[in-house]
């Protein structure tokens, strides 16, 4: 069906203009977004006497290079999830296996953004850093709506397609 198609196509080109956003926004206010990887990782705003402080990171160097880890593989999502729409475009008159095989780079896409917004986020953020303990500095809810969006979308990107109607 064509409109299922399409509704593939444009799901998984606006997380593409989502990652290009995102990472054109850490590129463009560097100062301002480097300050949130700066206090998760010092660990600073989290709570008194807290337990896990051994795990901090206070090199600003440090702070830098695990920024442009993430704007790179933010850049790198939206460039996957571009070729994804772009395949997915491509072959969107194909025959079923076609665009089940033009799918790919959607889900290499989509797993970056996994890897970025969940074990990122969530796993190095949230509980390595203890982000979750702190009022100004918790990026976590953002962060699950950006990974539950992006595994909803490939969750129907993924559906099997059926062959189009002959014209």
């Amino acid at each position: 069906m064509m409109a299922a198609r399409l509704a593939k196509l444009a799901m998984v080109a606006s997380l593409a203009a989502f990652a290009f956003i995102v990472t054109f926004d850490n590129i463009a206010a560097y100062a301002t977004n480097f300050a949130f990887v700066q206090h998760v990782l010092s660990m600073d705003t989290t709570f008194p006497g807290n337990g896990l402080m051994y795990r901090a990171i206070t090199s600003p160097a440090a702070w830098h290079a695990a920024y442009m880890l993430i704007i790179a593989a933010e850049g790198l999502t939206c460039a996957l999830l571009a070729a994804g729409a772009a395949a997915l475009w491509r072959n969107r008159r194909a025959d079923a296996a076609a665009f089940d095989r033009a799918k790919r780079f959607t889900i290499l896409g989509v797993t970056m953004a996994f890897l970025i917004w969940f074990t990122g986020f969530m796993v190095v953020g949230g509980e390595w850093f203890a982000m979750w303990q702190s009022k100004t500095w918790n990026g976590q809810q953002p962060a699950f709506r950006f990974y539950m969006t992006a595994l909803v979308v490939l969750l129907f990107v993924t559906q099997p397609d059926r062959e189009l109607p002959a014209r």
